[in-house]
């Protein structure tokens, strides 16, 4: 059973950068996407960026020029370089690996989930 494992979160002032790193237990494959999502106190879980294997990417809007997904194949992991930190991107922060599906942004449609990791940016 795949597991994915977080890590990098922590405590930045605004402006401030954080780089996340998303661990797979298994090899991945070419209908694999790996996606990151954050859930603020009383939020709903949203959507933040997504990587297929071939190394497509998807970002949402809030995100876009300020975070940077990426994926190491010799290391099985996936990266959210995130940069110019705002207190609203204050949350948990997920990853989460979508099999075979097509819609990267939904998060229901994801198989697999880690447990998070805590990002709070100070202003």
């Amino acid at each position: 059973q795949m597991q994915l494992v977080e890590s990098g979160g922590g405590s930045v002032q605004t402006g401030g950068s954080l780089r996340l790193s998303c661990a797979h237990s298994e090899r991945t494959y070419s209908g694999d996407t790996t996606g990151w999502f954050r859930q603020a106190p009383g939020k709903e879980r949203d959507f933040v960026a997504a990587i297929s294997w071939s190394g497509v990417t998807v970002y949402a809007d809030s995100v876009k020029g300020r975070f940077t997904i990426s994926r190491d194949y010799a290391e099985n992991t996936v990266s959210l370089q995130m940069n110019s930190l705002k207190p609203e991107d204050t949350a948990v922060y997920y990853c989460a690996l979508l099999r075979y599906g097509s819609d990267w942004y939904r998060r229901d449609d994801y198989n697999y989930w880690g447990q998070g990791t805590q990002v709070t940016v100070s202003s």
